[in-house]
């Protein structure tokens, strides 16, 4: 039981190749599905990890190093397919590569931060995973959601943005209270 949050994690992360060829071989349906699933499974393997007393420090690094490789594969793959707008995606990947870049300069600074997610980054995320399903269930099982997805762009784009420099205040301090202490 200790291992299956991570199980689950990696079969998340093993699935991202499988939704980009799906998604470039215009099978939307399949993806829509494989891509519903990923997304229930982050929030399986938490409850697992909390719920049994089964959080790993490889977890606590591969979870969310999961999320950003399904959202910014599934982002890049919808823009290059020009099912999502290049300016969200570019949105999108900058912030994950500004997550991505703090963590490796905090670590440089030998100030390392516990990927430790705040309550806004959840949001966003859940955002996230909620318009990449949308607009696959929109083109791949033709519901017609291209009014929600327009909106979802939007209130994405504004969590997205708050998230990010969320995060940027955060850093910004911890950095500043690390070196008034040093």
């Amino acid at each position: 039981m200790k291992r299956l949050p991570n199980i689950i994690t990696l079969m998340r992360i093993l699935a991202v190749p499988v939704l980009i060829w799906l998604v470039v071989v215009d099978d939307l349906r399949v993806a829509f599905w494989l891509f519903l699933a990923a997304g229930i499974s982050d929030a399986v393997d938490g409850f697992i990890a909390k719920r049994f007393d089964a959080v790993s420090e490889v977890g606590i690094y591969l979870d969310p190093l999961a999320d950003k490789v399904l959202l910014v594969g599934m982002f890049v793959t919808l823009g290059a397919v020009d099912l999502m707008p290049p300016w969200l995606v570019i949105l999108v990947v900058s912030r994950d590569i500004l997550i991505v870049g703090g963590i490796l300069f905090s670590f440089a600074l030998s100030l390392p931060l516990t990927p430790k997610p705040s309550l806004l980054g959840k949001f966003n995320t859940f955002t996230q995973i909620s318009l990449v399903a949308a607009v696959l269930a929109w083109h791949g099982l033709l519901v017609p959601l291209e009014v929600l997805v327009a909106a979802m762009t939007y209130a994405v784009a504004a969590v997205t943005a708050l998230s990010g420099g969320h995060y940027i205040l955060k850093w910004t301090g911890t950095a500043f209270h690390a070196e008034t202490r040093t």
